[in-house]
């Protein structure tokens, strides 16, 4: 069943932008920004491979636990904080609904 969820993405000017995701197509945080045409490069494509997608998780909304290959390149990245993940890892499911981001600065 298709069903569309928000997301709300706060960008580096600290405007709060309210992005309709669809549950349906098998996207990630990273590439509805990118749809949304905000500004998140995702270089790598989505392999967790660059950190040009890490965002700040700033709602309480649970996500599954980090992978290995996101907490090694997390590991490597500019401006992390305890809240980081990589928005190519947090695919757009009904769970995450109303989840709030905040794009972390560009290296």
């Amino acid at each position: 069943m298709a069903t569309d969820i928000t997301v709300y993405i706060i960008d580096r000017e600290g405007e709060k932008h309210e992005l309709i995701a669809p549950t349906d197509m098998n996207m990630n945080i990273m590439e509805v920004c990118k749809s949304y045409e905000l500004p998140v490069l995702g270089e790598c494509g989505g392999m967790a491979m660059c950190a040009t997608c890490q965002c700040y998780l700033e709602s309480d909304t649970p996500l599954a636990e980090q992978s290995d290959a996101e907490l090694d390149m997390l590991d490597q990245a500019f401006f992390v904080k305890d809240n980081s993940r990589l928005g190519c890892q947090i695919p757009i499911t009904d769970e995450i609904d109303g989840i709030v981001l905040r794009l972390a600065p560009e290296a």
